[in-house]
């Protein structure tokens, strides 16, 4: 029972308790809660430019500087991971340079073309009992090619494989 007697009683019902007016929740020193808006912040950032997926942030255009490192990268990279590093770049940042693009497909395809004509290779040194292995030597002009490539990208001029197959157009 309760201590007032003078109270009457009320039958308990199920349900949530009655909400007793307290202080408000305070707000951290360094502006509004987590997740409410800003006055000068929308939530809606506009439809996504021409080009540009939904979704993805705008990345601005590389600087010519950094166009000649990368595609330099596209054409030396191959000597240590074959044709893992001019797709890397291509895929990456084809949306951000003409060139890039254009050094890295360039420089991919010829990879393609190098990893065929190793295959090729192989059959014919093993067809032939090793006298085929002179055609491995076909394989120092792919160095010099590649070197003559990162050369003239250093400069920024384009540069094409002498001989290349455009598997990636």
């Amino acid at each position: 029972m309760s201590e007032n007697p003078q109270e009457p009683q009320t039958p308990q019902q199920p349900g949530p308790a009655p909400q007793q007016p307290g202080p408000a929740p305070q707000q951290p020193q360094g502006g509004p809660a987590y997740g409410t808006p800003q006055p000068a912040q929308s939530p809606y950032q506009g439809p996504p430019q021409a080009g540009q997926p939904y979704g993805q942030q705008y990345q601005p255009p590389l600087t010519p500087s950094d166009e000649r490192l990368w595609t330099v990268l596209a054409q030396i990279g191959p000597f240590l991971l074959s044709f893992i590093p001019p797709l890397v770049i291509w895929l990456v940042l084809k949306d951000r340079s003409q060139f890039v693009e254009q050094e890295a497909k360039e420089s991919l395809n010829f990879q393609i073309t190098l990893a065929i004509a190793q295959v090729a290779a192989a059959i014919i040194t093993a067809i032939t009992f090793g006298i085929g292995a002179i055609v491995y030597l076909a394989f120092i002009a792919a160095i010099v090619f590649m070197i003559l490539a990162a050369v003239a990208n250093g400069k920024g001029a384009p540069y094409r494989y002498p001989v290349n197959i455009r598997f990636i157009k």
